[in-house]
């Protein structure tokens, strides 16, 4: 069985334990996933389909040998957690995870364009003071005789956001199988509607 699924970011709300907890909750329509292509300990997964008019042949080609008809819009390969792995063409299906697991999650995050070092970093700028022109600045760079050049991986302004990220220790709440829906505690990476992939996860969460 694969240790994972794609998935498609929906949203969040709450759920109510039965003690009357209210539990922030992100909704992830996690598959239902084809297998496009089983290879040496991994299954490759296919989310979505693609318009034919976008489809490359190689694409079209790959997807017809696992018995599909249109290529997938997403491609991912899992793990397979022991036994034997699933067939070309069969589906997995959100039912491989239960209420009270731990997953992670990978997705892009928002991008955010380019930033000044204290949105992207948290600098506390310069003076606040009347007539300063030093307010958002980031200050020295780096030393002037030596090195006489500003040292790698110095935090300066720049793009930020759209990189892909992965939220460790989420705990699942609820599995709706009729509805493929995957519902995770706390927030996930990326905007409404983006793509991400769900697996299991050993070891504690970070809600405990």
């Amino acid at each position: 069985m694969t240790t994972g699924l794609i998935g498609r970011k929906l949203g969040m709300t709450r759920v109510f334990t039965d003690d009357g907890t209210a539990v922030p909750v992100t909704v992830i329509e996690a598959g239902p996933c084809h297998v496009v292509q089983v290879r040496d300990g991994g299954v490759q997964l296919g989310f979505g389909a693609r318009r034919p008019k976008t489809t490359t042949k190689a694409e079209i080609g790959h997807a017809k040998k696992a018995g599909l008809e249109s290529a997938p819009r997403v491609l991912r390969v899992f793990p397979v957690n022991g036994g034997e792995a699933p067939a070309p063409g069969s589906q997995v299906k959100v039912d491989i995870f239960t209420a009270g697991e731990l997953v992670k999650v990978t997705g892009t995050t928002k991008g955010r364009g380019f930033q000044g070092v204290v949105h992207r970093y948290g600098f506390g700028g310069g003076p606040a003071s009347h007539g300063n022109t030093r307010h958002r600045k980031p200050g020295s760079i780096s030393p002037g005789t030596d090195p006489s050049r500003v040292i790698k991986g110095k935090k300066m302004p720049g793009h930020q956001g759209a990189e892909r990220h992965t939220e460790l220790g989420l705990r699942v709440v609820k599995v709706d199988t009729e509805r493929n829906l995957l519902f995770v505690r706390g927030a996930i990476p990326g905007a409404r509607n983006g793509i991400v992939t769900v697996a299991k996860q050993g070891g504690r969460s970070r809600h405990d």
